[in-house]
């Protein structure tokens, strides 16, 4: 990178972290002021942050300087890494997964099929989320080593038919662009894309140095840190880290406030072509309504999301450090929707928050059914308590399995808040201990039962008399 961009990247990045500390108008400004505060209040989380971008001015709330890891947000890097090399003739847009990966194979109908580079930037690759179909790579494992262990999968659709979001998808074309470039994704990304768009506080994975805002987990209506290892073969779909300041420029450089380099340009400007109708998705991003384009982040402990609209040149970005997406996405439509001039919808519930509800009083309710079975002597109701009981938990881990598409053990253990444990765990103990005192009453009465027939034989029978 030329010493004067350089300088001119470091320059603009300073202004905009300046301008994280003005205000937008005084009655617009305090109210996204209370809805942030609502935010904290409902969700429990410890640590957001939230920059909106209008015509090249950046107000922050929140702490400007704090990283947070961005999740899938991480994919519009991803995205505009190989759109460069298409634009540098280093990957073609209409090539193969194989031409880039050798040896890297998909079935669909028990056949070989292409996959094709524009699928995967378009979520068209017939891949899916579903960790049981597509498992995510393990903590030991490169790009390449992860891509031979998902080679040979068969597809839910036909590569180009259906669109389905996956991870997979963006993980391969990191793969494709640390290939074609040869150069580990890491260092492209970081020479090729990070440093010549300014972005210094944005960073390919844990950031080597900043303040990081720790990653937390929802339990019992609290938040409490929930540190996790950032696997490298999984960071292009989702693990890139970044702060409110960076967010800002991001913003700019995509609504056009801020000049980028000449070998980036053709590359933004190409993937906001290709955005035409609601509903489109390529090289991570989504456009909304109202020719509105963003997209969001969610990893077990963080949630961000970022929309902006060029023609408005306005754009906001959320970042919080727990799992809350749906809340998250809210917060920033409704801050987009109060910079624009109009009214906030308001807050959404997230599943795991009202997991975290429900299950914090499953837990309570246990323990008291737990006191309340230790006096019961109803052997009816113990039955029906015992088999309800059984039945609640055994859908839990029926369902569940299914309606995430990951194993029960990742659910409880990763993903859902901590109160889903707790109260299984309560449940499975009304089971365990009803079960153990309906033995003891059927032993019990077993006994009586004996004991009555050797009373009665020995009432009636006379000694001497048969």
């Amino acid at each position: 990178m030329r010493i004067r961009e350089f300088v001119k990247a470091l320059i603009v990045s300073a202004s905009v972290m300046s301008a994280c500390f003005q205000s937008v108008a005084a009655s617009a400004a305090n109210e996204i002021e209370d809805l942030v505060n609502r935010y904290r209040q409902e969700t429990k989380c410890g640590a957001v942050s939230v920059v909106v971008y209008e015509n090249g001015e950046a107000s922050c709330y929140g702490d400007a300087d704090s990283l947070y890891q961005i999740g899938s947000m991480t994919k519009a890097f991803t995205g505009l890494a190989v759109q460069k090399l298409i634009a540098e003739g280093l990957v073609n847009e209409d090539g193969n997964i194989s031409d880039y990966v050798p040896g890297f194979e998909a079935r669909y109908g028990s056949e070989n099929v292409d996959i094709t580079v524009r699928e995967l930037l378009e979520q068209k690759s017939g891949y899916t989320n579903n960790e049981k179909d597509y498992p995510s790579a393990t903590a030991e494992m490169s790009l390449s080593e992860w891509a031979r262990s998902i080679s040979g999968r068969e597809l839910k659709s036909r590569p180009g038919e259906e669109y389905a979001y996956s991870n997979v998808n963006y993980n391969l074309l990191g793969l494709i662009a640390e290939n074609a470039s040869g150069m580990p994704y890491r260092d492209y990304m970081e020479q090729e894309v990070l440093a010549p768009l300014g972005l210094e506080h944005t960073f390919v994975g844990m950031p080597a140095d900043g303040k990081v805002a720790e990653g937390t987990r929802l339990g019992y209506r609290r938040a409490a840190d929930f540190p996790l290892a950032v696997r490298e073969a999984s960071i292009p779909a989702g693990y890139f880290y970044s702060n409110a300041a960076d967010m800002g420029r991001w913003i700019g450089i995509w609504t056009g406030s801020i000049d980028v380099p000449e070998e980036l340009a053709g590359a933004l400007a190409k993937v906001k072509g290709s955005l035409k109708e609601e509903g489109d998705y390529y090289s991570g991003w989504e456009l909304f309504a109202d020719g509105v384009t963003g997209h969001s982040g969610g990893t077990p402990n963080y949630s961000s999301r970022v929309v902006f609209s060029e023609e408005k040149q306005l754009g906001v970005c959320v970042l919080s450090n727990l799992n809350v997406a749906a809340t998250t996405d809210s917060l920033c439509n409704s801050i987009y929707a109060i910079a624009s001039g109009g009214e906030a919808a308001g807050l959404s519930t997230d599943i795991w928050t009202l997991f975290d509800r429900i299950f914090t009083a499953v837990t309570a309710a246990g323990v008291l059914v737990l006191l309340a079975v230790v006096v019961i002597r109803n052997r009816v109701l113990l039955v029906v308590l015992d088999a309800v009981m059984a039945l609640l938990l055994t859908l839990v881990f029926i369902l569940f399995p299914m309606i995430f598409g990951a194993g029960m053990k990742e659910i409880l253990f990763t993903w859902a808040p901590w109160s889903l444990s707790g109260g299984l765990l309560a449940i499975a103990g009304v089971i365990a201990v009803t079960t153990g005192k309906l033995l003891l009453v059927n032993k019990h009465a077993d006994h009586n039962e004996t004991g009555k027939r050797q009373s009665a034989d020995g009432h009636d029978r006379v000694p001497g008399i048969q």
